[in-house]
């Protein structure tokens, strides 16, 4: 079974003092790739660093939403363009919007955001999305832009129909171990009646971990399981459901072939 992570934050001080063993233990149950999205343009060089330490390691770097009190948005911005000419990231991430946060400017938070999508769309680069109680807006700053080089909604939870707009502008969508909670129904229900070809899989370690994890801390190495849970939420072969999220994944962020 070879599985991707789209979505962890490798770089995090969570993982200070075992990084590389989470990361044995990973690769050692099936992950093949695994996607490590920015937050701040601070952190950058140590998550390239870090990503150019291990080849199967792939970087994404962008301004987070709710970092926003970290940012300065025009000189980051135009790091931001230099380093995507430079160093040719996977994608573009992690952006986007969080209206869940009540103090969170949102005007400052649309005017990153669409800064942030012409980057995507003048490098030719998959975006990581961070949406939370905007998906309607993020899809129309997408749609209004004519933004048509894919990507994923991280962590989605939001309805059928938001979901098929974002498939329809060639998005995937990341599911993980939030699931695998008794009480996650409308996460689980979404899970099942979502069409295979736009799931993709993602820990989000060090955040959203599955059940089992008690202390708190997900880890990348908890992907296979997770993998397992949601397969059999599916009613699905979880070596069918593997081969199609990694297909999914490997497709829209234009990764190569596992070795």
């Amino acid at each position: 079974m070879q599985l991707i992570d789209t979505h962890c934050h490798l770089d995090a001080p969570a993982f200070a003092y075992d990084r590389q063993q989470r990361l044995d233990a990973a690769r050692a149950g099936g992950v093949t790739d695994l996607v490590v999205p920015a937050v701040t343009a601070v952190g950058w060089s140590n998550l390239l660093q870090l990503c150019q330490s291990q080849a199967w390691l792939w970087p994404a770097l962008g301004l987070h939403p709710v970092m926003l009190a970290q940012h300065q948005p025009a000189t980051d911005l135009e790091a931001l363009a230099a380093l995507l000419a430079q160093q040719r990231p996977i994608a573009v991430g992690e952006v986007g919007l969080d209206y869940a946060v009540a103090d969170l400017d949102r005007s400052a938070q649309r005017a990153l955001f669409t800064a942030q999508i012409a980057l995507a769309k003048q490098f030719q680069l998959p975006l990581l999305l961070h949406l939370r109680k905007a998906y309607d807006e993020g899809w129309s700053l997408l749609r209004r832009a004519h933004f048509s080089e894919g990507g994923i909604v991280h962590a989605f939870n939001g309805s059928l129909t938001q979901a098929q707009r974002f498939i329809d502008l060639g998005f995937c969508l990341g599911f993980g171990g939030v699931a695998t909670w008794p009480r996650a129904h409308h996460l689980q229900r979404l899970l099942q009646r979502l069409p295979i070809e736009a799931l993709v899989l993602e820990s989000d370690a060090p955040d959203l971990p599955p059940v089992w994890c008690r202390d708190g801390r997900n880890t990348p190495d908890q992907l296979p399981r997770i993998a397992v849970e949601l397969a059999r939420l599916r009613q699905q072969p979880v070596a069918q459901f593997a081969a199609y999220t990694s297909a999914n994944a490997r497709a829209v962020l234009r990764l190569p072939t596992a070795a």
